[in-house]
């Protein structure tokens, strides 16, 4: 069975009370916009989406909501971006943060429109919504007031599950400092019911300066961030998640995830989601946690393939299975040759599960009629040579007149090709 029917099968197989009610599988996925949105993040996006998709089929309702982290602080600036221009707002909100083009109100939102337009471009769906709106919307401010109350038992968690110690005094809140707007140099001390009271540490982190200032602040209503691993269960309760997965790193004992079921469970009483562990979407052999390299980043390779090709690289995989992306080797000429075999056989009447992975390559589950598919390596050739006539050699491939259809595959195929052989291609090809 293909892994998205398999796990799809299962989450309906887990929550059939709440459907047999009549309820809806909320299935979610979240990406920090800190700058350029690296394509490793898209394999969450695809499995997600594909689990969303497979109950879509089955006729189970659900919704794929993808949170754009806004509110995350910022603790560090892309090497693609002036150093000295950004600087003075380490430590603030994403979303406070300047955009580096005036296109976009904010640096959060000019990265997060990139990436969402790739998620578009891809043939994924989810309903996006920013994680600023969870907290300035008040809609965070119950679990917060949970996880201050709980506090004890987060510290306790922390150190039973992943060995990490916490002061008597810590609090799971990272205030926004109202004289200098940074959260990550701010240290709360107490709270008594309505208001926290805290520090602006000069020296809290070793990458940007706290101001000093001192005070007492209303941790709701956006004033006020969770840490990470306390934010994660909080907004599974808020958001009624029951499918929600993560990389392999989250799902190691002791690891965020496991500290996040546990703070789940004992402090915001709320069942974890479903998780689905998955391998990663490596670049030449690296898994990247930010686009500092050529090749890396979801919209440079994003823009290698037609959303077809890119499905496959994302999906082809069980998702216990690392993808190794190459651009500059043959990972492109594989993965049409890849295609061009699954089409074949999908044609001709053979359904398994490369049959079914060929469906699901089709952004909407379309597939096409049987076509002519020119091999990408031999497209790669004949359009280099400026002296033939490119539709005319395709037609000597096929041996017979080529279809409409036939046509525009091939050149969608040297679109691509000519594109690889421009920036990426080895000298072989």
């Amino acid at each position: 069975m293909f892994w998205a029917d398999r796990l799809a099968g299962e989450v309906e197989e887990k929550f059939k009370d709440k459907l047999a009610q009549g309820g809806t599988i909320v299935v979610r996925d979240e990406k920090t916009v800190s700058g350029r949105v690296h394509v490793g993040s898209m394999r969450g996006v695809a499995i997600h989406g594909a689990v969303s998709e497979a109950l879509e089929q089955m006729v189970v309702p659900n919704k794929f909501s993808y949170e754009l982290n806004d509110f995350d602080p910022m603790d560090d600036i892309p090497t693609y971006l002036d150093r000295a221009t950004f600087e003075p707002y380490l430590g603030m909100s994403l979303r406070e943060v300047p955009s580096p083009d005036p296109s976009a109100k904010s640096f959060a939102e000019f990265f997060a429109n990139d990436f969402a337009h790739v998620i578009a471009e891809s043939g994924f769906s989810p309903e996006f919504y920013w994680a600023s709106d969870l907290y300035l919307s008040g809609r965070m401010d119950e679990v917060i007031k949970e996880a201050l109350a709980g506090a004890e038992a987060i510290r306790r968690i922390y150190k039973e599950v992943s060995g990490s110690e916490r002061e008597d005094s810590w609090l799971p809140i990272n205030v926004i400092c109202p004289q200098c707007r940074k959260m990550t140099t701010t240290r709360a001390n107490s709270f008594d019911g309505e208001k926290v009271h805290f520090t602006c540490k000069v020296d809290a982190v070793d990458y940007t300066k706290g101001c000093g200032y001192h005070g007492s602040v209303s941790p709701f209503g956006g004033n006020a961030k969770l840490p990470w691993k306390v934010e994660w269960p909080a907004k599974w309760k808020v958001l009624g998640v029951e499918v929600e997965g993560g990389g392999k790193d989250h799902s190691t004992k002791g690891g965020s995830r496991d500290v996040a079921k546990h703070i789940a469970k004992e402090v915001f009483n709320y069942e974890p989601p479903f998780d689905v562990p998955y391998e990663f979407f490596l670049i030449a052999g690296k898994k990247m946690s930010s686009s500092k390299g050529r090749g890396s980043s979801a919209r440079e390779i994003a823009d290698l393939m037609p959303s077809k090709i890119f499905r496959l690289a994302l999906l082809s995989k069980d998702i216990n299975q690392a993808f190794n992306f190459d651009p500059e080797g043959d990972t492109i000429p594989v993965l049409f040759d890849l295609y061009d075999k699954l089409a074949e056989s999908y044609w001709a009447g053979v359904k398994d599960d490369y049959g079914r992975l060929f469906e699901f390559v089709h952004p909407g589950h379309v597939v096409p009629p049987r076509m002519f598919l020119p091999r990408f390596s031999q497209v790669a050739f004949i359009a280099q040579m400026p002296h033939l006539d490119f539709i005319e050699e395709i037609g000597k491939l096929k041996g017979s007149a080529l279809t409409e259809e036939d046509i525009q595959e091939a050149q969608e195929r040297r679109t691509y090709a000519l594109r690889w052989l421009g920036d990426y291609a080895p000298e072989k090809f």
